[in-house]
């Protein structure tokens, strides 16, 4: 077969152990076609073949966003960005500036709220002083709270506070009135409804479907969000993605762009079983994945929420927390009922992935994946735990042994890249940071790593999250190591790795004759170029499925 395309002068790795190097690569349509020495791959060229010269830079299989929200992020590409502005008097100036040049919004939404960003919890007081006759409103960076002006509130049905589900908090002040904080999706879904992003945000807030089924100019302002994250995430050299919050809406609105020809990477979608569902929503998520079984979109896949984050004392610790006597927080699902439906969703042959930030969440959901093999017996699994950002020493070995995949984001690490240290240090207790964000531990007890993002939560960059990952500090607390991870290691942990840990192995994640031609060709060779400069490396060239979605 003559190849259409051929990639040559470059630095191949290929992920592939039995042939870890190459110098070109040749491409058939949508697969790989040959792998080998410049040589031998330009001689298969024929008269119509496409020849790209790479210039030395490394050529790599795309990369696999193994934890990403591309409909929320494509959705806040358009809002206000507040990382790295701190402070009232620059918080109070970006808000002007962005309300001049949004007067018809009838919600200024912004992204990146640092909880430390002002020198006392925020209120809706501090942001009425900025903006008081517009609905205002800040998403924290972890994206589990939002703070809200008095205008939000009141137009969103909460300043007389609102009943919530178990876990999602409207936090009332004396006064007998909202504060400003809302903590979880459920809390502050009516905010963000304010925008017009309902339905988008159904996916994570409470996994349902949107009622009345949107109709096509719905669909159509819908798919135009997807379309711009999808078009970030492919400059960014993203190939595959297990997009983190779903429902069957979200995979039908990939459907009609994949039909359009609009879908440019491969697309792995959750079912979201939320505490108020019953047993039987397994049922609505094994025909989600008998209606959607193709390379490019899939099911076959439950998410669930353990417990909530650090900063905002949601997180299920097995400890208390530093200055609150008594408060552990607590998990979404009881130990017991999460084993039940751990059990069930493992017994129709699904993967579960589990958000899981503290310790004592990372336990039940450990536990519960134990209760599923002893009840049904040991299965190709790969069941995964989001996050893990705190673990008990003596859980993690059962990582390795029940090969659970530990679902990491590199720069969520407090002084790594995105967080600063504080006050998430502060909040976890300087004695309990030897057993937090760890990477290198985690795989060296035998746990399967798959590195991302968490975009919108952290910048999307693989590039990026690679520094933080080779170049992020050894805390000085008691009893921290290096948890730095070597070069090879995080690049098969951001390809080979996500394609595993999300049984898509077999379609992608490595560079090999007969494979789908999912490739990234970044600027310059990775092998020779300084771990602290890796991050700001660019990406030249991406491929998925045989077509360029990317060149610089």
């Amino acid at each position: 077969m003559t190849p259409d395309l051929i990639l040559t002068n470059a630095r191949v790795l290929t992920m592939d152990p039995a042939r870890p190097r190459g110098e070109a690569v040749a491409l058939a349509g949508a697969k790989i076609l040959a792998v080998g020495k410049r040589a031998e791959i330009e001689a298969l060229a024929g008269s119509a073949t496409e020849i790209l010269d790479c210039h030395g830079g490394s050529l790599l299989p795309g990369f696999v966003e193994s934890h990403l929200h591309l409909v929320l992020g494509g959705a806040e590409l358009a809002h206000l960005q507040l990382g790295h502005v701190e402070g009232a008097a620059a918080l109070a100036r970006a808000f002007h500036d962005f309300a001049a040049s949004h007067p018809g919004r009838p919600l200024l939404m912004a992204q990146g709220g640092d909880y430390a960003m002002l020198d006392h919890p925020m209120r809706r007081q501090d942001l009425d002083a900025i903006i008081a006759d517009r609905p205002i409103a800040i998403a924290s960076h972890d994206h589990h709270t939002v703070w809200a002006n008095t205008a939000a509130l009141k137009a969103a049905g909460l300043f007389d506070g609102a009943e919530m589900p178990h876990g999602h908090e409207v936090v009332m002040g004396a006064d007998g009135h909202a504060t400003g904080e809302l903590r979880e999706f459920e809390a502050f879904s009516a905010v963000i409804a304010l925008g017009g992003e309902a339905r988008l945000n159904l996916g994570i807030a409470t996994g349902e479907e949107p009622s009345p089924w949107p109709a096509d100019a719905e669909r159509a302002i819908d798919r135009a969000k997807i379309a711009a994250g999808l078009k970030h995430v492919a400059r960014h050299g993203i190939t595959s993605m297990v997009n983190m919050d779903g429902n069957r809406y979200t995979l039908e609105l990939l459907r009609e762009m994949q039909a359009q020809g609009a879908l440019t990477a491969r697309v792995k979608v959750p079912f979201h079983f939320k505490p108020h569902m019953e047993l039987a929503a397994l049922d609505r998520a094994e025909a989600i994945t008998r209606d959607f079984a193709d390379d490019w979109l899939s099911c076959n896949f439950v998410k669930m929420f353990m417990d909530g984050v650090i900063d905002s004392g949601t997180a299920y610790r097995i400890d208390e927390y530093p200055f609150r006597p008594g408060h552990h927080g607590e998990p979404l699902f009881a130990p017991r009922r999460f084993d039940e439906i751990a059990t069930d969703a493992d017994r129709r042959g699904m993967q579960i992935a589990v958000h899981a930030i503290g310790d004592g969440a990372v336990r039940t959901t450990i536990d519960g994946y134990e209760a599923a093999r002893k009840a049904n017996g040991k299965r190709d699994s790969r069941h995964r735990i989001e996050h893990i950002e705190m673990i008990d020493p003596a859980d993690i070995p059962r990582l390795g042994t029940l090969g659970i995949t530990a679902s990491v984001q590199p720069p969520h690490a407090p002084g790594a890249m995105d967080f600063a240290l504080l006050p998430t240090i502060d909040v976890i207790g300087r004695d309990r940071m030897q057993h937090a964000y760890l990477c290198r531990t985690l795989a060296e007890a035998g746990a399967p790593l798959a590195f991302a993002s968490d975009w919108p939560v952290t910048d999307v960059s693989v590039l990026r999250g690679a520094g933080a990952a080779l170049t992020r500090p050894t805390y000085d607390a008691p009893g921290c190591t290096d948890q730095r991870v070597p070069l090879m290691d995080v690049l098969r942990a951001y390809t080979a790795g996500g394609a595993w840990a999300a049984h898509r192995e077999n379609v992608t994640g490595t560079l090999k004759p007969g494979l789908a031609a999912d490739i990234v060709v970044l600027s310059a060779d990775i092998e020779t170029t300084a771990p602290e400069t890796v991050a700001e490396m660019g990406v030249a060239l991406t491929i998925c499925g045989g077509q360029v979605t990317y060149r610089a």
